[in-house]
């Protein structure tokens, strides 16, 4: 299976986090939603995201070392990764260049202050790019 998805992580509280060997980012507590694609395996890299044992790699795995994923929404055999992030930067707070690296979007982190509101965000995003969506983080336990 492959495909897109968001990660919806929790912050409890304001952090200043070293995310790999150079940057350190100041964290707000709250929500923040992490767009990703796994195009050669969605179900193997979201497992990855939510393990906490794993080698670091990318700029969300530093991340999730000292934050919870509380949510999942994904699409299946759909690239759409920089379109939801190009919807979510029109109107959120974003971390800049966080997950961007191979690609021009200034972001694939975005902050929210409740959960609600970052899931409710990412849905308008999958919904206004008519992209069909499915929500769980039990699909992937």
């Amino acid at each position: 299976m492959k495909g897109c998805y968001c990660l919806i992580i929790k912050v409890d509280e304001d952090e200043n986090l070293k995310i790999g060997k150079k940057l350190k980012i100041e964290f707000k507590k709250g929500y923040y939603a992490y767009i990703g694609s796994a195009m050669n395996g969605l179900e193997s890299r979201v497992k990855r995201h939510l393990s906490k044992s794993k080698k670091l790699h990318w700029h969300i795995d530093y991340l999730l070392k000292y934050c919870k994923v509380v949510e999942v929404i994904y699409n299946i055999d759909q690239k759409v990764e920089c379109e939801l992030s190009k919807n979510l930067s029109k109107r959120n707070d974003y971390i800049a260049d966080f997950g961007c690296s191979d690609c021009e979007c200034d972001s694939h982190l975005y902050y929210f202050k409740n959960r609600k509101e970052a899931i409710d965000e990412v849905i308008n995003a999958y919904n206004s790019i008519a992209c069909p969506f499915r929500i769980g983080i039990s699909d992937f336990s």
